[in-house]
């Protein structure tokens, strides 16, 4: 099984107990009016329930941002199966939130090549963040460009571009 994590077939599990409480954390701090204090790093996804069709939350690290085109690239460290991910692929036309301000988006899955770049362009910004990343999913990379972008063709990233108006 861990082997199998190492070379990015296996995916780490969703937290639990403490740790899923810890991971939601965030949620609660951007319900308080807190958003702000993420600035651009972390947002507020909120999302259909695919079966349910109640309003979701979820807090994500923002990959890349586009201020021109107006769009928000995110990785599912999860994989595919991710709920939210899931969801978007359900409802791709949503809301986020950055800091205190809204913003309607609709969701665009970005190809295997696509993610590779994104990928390879986040490394050298965040060097850390992408190794523990990188050995969070179970993928082994040199830290060489092209050891991420291998990686990166293997992670399902979605890019939120803005619609008219806002949220």
């Amino acid at each position: 099984m861990a082997s199998d994590r190492r070379a990015g077939r296996g995916r780490p599990q969703l937290p639990r107990g403490w740790r899923r409480l810890l991971a939601r954390l965030p949620i609660a701090l951007y319900r308080v009016g807190l958003g702000p204090l993420f600035g651009g790093r972390l947002l507020l996804l909120h999302h259909v329930g695919r079966s349910t069709g109640l309003d979701r939350r979820v807090v994500l690290e923002v990959v890349a941002h586009d201020r021109e085109r107006g769009s928000w690239t995110l990785a599912s460290g999860f994989g595919p199966k991710s709920a939210w991910y899931q969801n978007l692929r359900r409802t791709p036309t949503t809301t986020i939130q950055v800091g205190n301000r809204r913003h309607r988006v609709t969701a665009q899955f970005l190809s295997e090549d696509e993610g590779g770049e994104v990928m390879a362009r986040y490394a050298p910004r965040h060097p850390r963040t992408a190794r523990r990343l990188c050995a969070f999913m179970g993928f082994d990379v040199d830290g060489s460009v092209e050891s991420y972008r291998d990686a990166g063709r293997r992670i399902p990233f979605v890019r939120l571009d803005s619609s008219p108006g806002r949220g």
